[in-house]
């Protein structure tokens, strides 16, 4: 049975601005990644269940890069999305409305590579670029 790992954000966004830049690719490029000096310079999503989502991350120097894809498994708009990524671990992201802002949690399966931590504060360091992103996003 594969470890969990759960990272969580609160936006002060609506719920339907931070839909449209989770699962929209124009802003998903602008947004996904855990560092600066990396980019997602494509982005694809047929937000459906049995539906792709494709993302590529790479170093902006070109030193590495890498295809992160998934298909979707659930999709109930404005509230829960989940996917088995290509090795078979799944992950939930729920959306959530309290108090004028909007509460993602991401609960995903750790991979067997890299340390717990490591992971965790990878996908926090790409939820909390998000954030930034979306909470400074022209439609706020």
């Amino acid at each position: 049975m594969a470890i969990k790992i759960t990272i969580s954000a609160s936006i002060n966004a609506s719920l339907q601005s931070v839909w449209e830049c989770w699962t929209n690719p124009i802003h998903i490029t602008k947004w996904n990644f855990a560092d600066p000096s990396w980019q997602c310079p494509k982005a694809e999503n047929d937000l459906r269940i049995g539906g792709k989502y494709f993302a590529r991350m790479e170093a902006k120097d070109g030193s590495f890069g890498f295809d992160f894809e998934a298909i979707y498994d659930v999709v109930s708009n404005y509230h829960e999305l989940t996917y088995t990524m290509g090795d078979g671990r799944k992950a939930t992201t729920i959306f959530e409305n309290i108090d004028d802002l909007t509460h993602i949690t991401t609960t995903f399966d750790a991979e067997n590579e890299n340390p717990i931590e490591m992971q965790k504060m990878g996908w926090q360091m790409i939820l909390n670029n998000f954030k930034n992103y979306t909470e400074n996003e022209k439609f706020n």
